[in-house]
């Protein structure tokens, strides 16, 4: 099945390319008068749907009069259904990172999706830029839509928002599910492996222009590049309306994630949790998820998806869904069969 998905993306990204050429073409001459975006508001409308057509609806919550966090929520709740919080990453909000989860995870799951703060439509005026107030903001939304108890996925920058959530509110969150994030990370590990990646982390997380971004997916996927066919004009499109927004408060945010303090006294969870690791990871590679798992002790399982790299969710979708179905819904109570 990943094999078919494969050949899928890689058709899909070609077709997309010649459709944005065509786009090009066509609307070539409106550019000397006033340059606008075209071809991503279709593709992000298209994955709206995607997500509506899962039984997800857009809301946005004012948690004070400061700050504004959005969610993708269920239309209708089911109660035989357990709650599943998505926290994305940087590369994008929650739509474009989880664009291959919804409707699998949907059919099991109550899905609750945020776009974190400065990504998407949400947004604060306040100074905070730490992961914990992320957190914070995030269950505080789950509380006004009547979430009291849910479990949570969480990738790569949402890995460290996500565990700062299951660290503070252990009532609230059930079981948790990490992919390639690196939590628990020392400052002098991260600086190595900046080295390593030889690119401004900043500059790497938040691209300027259409080199930066495919900088940034030739590091994260490993099988395929699906912007390999896609035409400058299209990248520069993505990276101006998703990328580039709220762009001091996102560098920022990636400021402090290096900084020194967020990499000391890390707790170890009470929840039982997954780890979901591409075994080609080269932004956080594996050896960061068995040193997670030796420190959460034996509540903790590391999953390792071979030929895939940082992206999983992207990369191996099928294998990610069934991994996260297995470990959190009831009939799979043996956690360590």
């Amino acid at each position: 099945m990943e094999s078919l998905h494969l050949c899928f993306h890689n058709l899909l990204s070609f077709q997309l390319s010649f459709i944005a050429k065509i786009f090009r073409w066509l609307f070539s001459p409106l550019s000397t008068i006033k340059r606008f975006p075209l071809f991503v508001p279709f593709i992000d409308a298209y994955i709206s749907l995607l997500f509506r057509f899962s039984n997800l609806s857009p809301c946005t919550l004012d948690l004070d009069d400061q700050t504004t966090i959005h969610f993708w929520a269920p239309n209708h709740r089911r109660y035989d259904k357990p709650n599943l919080v998505l926290i994305h990453g940087y590369g994008g909000d929650a739509k474009w990172q989880f664009m291959y989860q919804v409707k699998s995870l949907a059919q099991s799951f109550n899905l609750y999706i945020p776009d974190l703060l400065f990504f998407g439509k949400s947004y604060t005026t306040r100074k905070e830029r730490t992961e914990d107030f992320q957190a914070k903001c995030v269950v505080q939304g789950l509380k006004e839509l009547g979430v009291r108890n849910c479990s949570m996925f969480a990738i790569s920058y949402g890995g460290f928002v996500g565990y700062r959530m299951a660290e503070m509110n252990p009532e609230m969150v059930e079981k948790v599910v990490i992919l390639s994030s690196g939590v628990g990370c020392s400052k002098d590990q991260k600086e190595e492996q900046l080295k390593k990646i030889g690119r401004d982390p900043v500059e790497l997380l938040i691209p300027a222009k259409p080199e930066d971004l495919h900088v940034l997916v030739n590091l994260s996927i490993y099988k395929y590049n699906p912007f390999k066919w896609a035409p400058d004009y299209f990248l520069q499109e993505f990276i101006d309306m998703i990328s580039r927004t709220y762009l001091k408060e996102k560098q920022e945010l990636v400021q402090h994630l290096l900084s020194n303090h967020t990499d000391c006294r890390l707790p170890i969870l009470n929840q039982e949790t997954l780890l979901i690791w591409g075994d080609k990871d080269r932004v956080f590679p594996l050896r960061f998820g068995y040193q997670l798992q030796r420190h959460l002790g034996p509540r903790a399982k590391l999953e390792i998806i071979n030929n895939t790299g940082h992206a999983a969710n992207i990369e191996s979708p099928d294998s990610v869904n069934a991994l996260i179905k297995a470990f959190i819904l009831p009939q799979s109570k043996d956690f360590n069969g």
